[in-house]
């Protein structure tokens, strides 16, 4: 019983320090957002070039069916109008391949994109691929991403369970919904 509570411990140490580690040197507020294309849980292909125009909430986490992946996912579902309603795309990306991702999104009911990055490369372009247990995985990061595709917002450390309102709040306060200005 104690070598399972000392693996627990080692897990949940290991993915909060994951949580620190800073992102790529060229992924930084204010530069543009590395380009990707990836497919979805159905096989669909998606590129950050397809949410020109819009925020994306593009966040990386380490494991599909994993307890806190799960309430990370759950809560933006959850709250999937508060983010439509601010023009604001969710993407969540993780190493697990298609198949993973399709039984995690249908058993949760999930209604927006999770990206499939089994070589990592994607995760490699943000800074957040990391190995842990001698698995690869992405860091619990998430990547907020401006209508030009530029980076407004880094998170570096997440809480899974108020991860979303931290981020409703900052899209509020970017001004995401609102009408673009535009001179006549």
């Amino acid at each position: 019983m104690k070598r399972i509570l000392l693996t627990v411990l080692s897990f949940a140490t290991a993915l909060v320090a994951g949580s620190f580690a800073a992102a790529a040197p060229n992924v930084t507020v204010g530069r543009p957002a590395p380009e990707f294309e990836l497919p979805d849980q159905s096989g669909q292909l998606h590129s950050l070039e397809d949410y020109r125009e819009r925020w994306v909430v593009l966040y990386f986490y380490p494991k599909d069916q994993t307890p806190g992946c799960t309430t990370e996912a759950c809560q933006f579902r959850d709250n999937i109008f508060a983010f439509r309603d601010l023009n604001a795309q969710i993407l969540g990306v993780s190493l697990d391949n298609v198949g993973s991702h399709k039984k995690f999104a249908d058993k949760y009911g999930l209604p927006f994109p999770l990206l499939a990055d089994p070589d990592g490369t994607t995760a490699d372009a943000y800074g957040v691929k990391t190995r842990m247990f001698g698995m690869k995985v992405a860091k619990r990061q998430t990547f907020l991403i401006d209508p030009d595709g530029n980076i407004a917002k880094h998170y570096e450390t997440v809480k899974p369970a108020t991860h979303f309102a931290e981020v409703l709040a900052d899209l509020k306060s970017l001004g995401a919904g609102e009408p673009s200005k535009q001179s006549p």
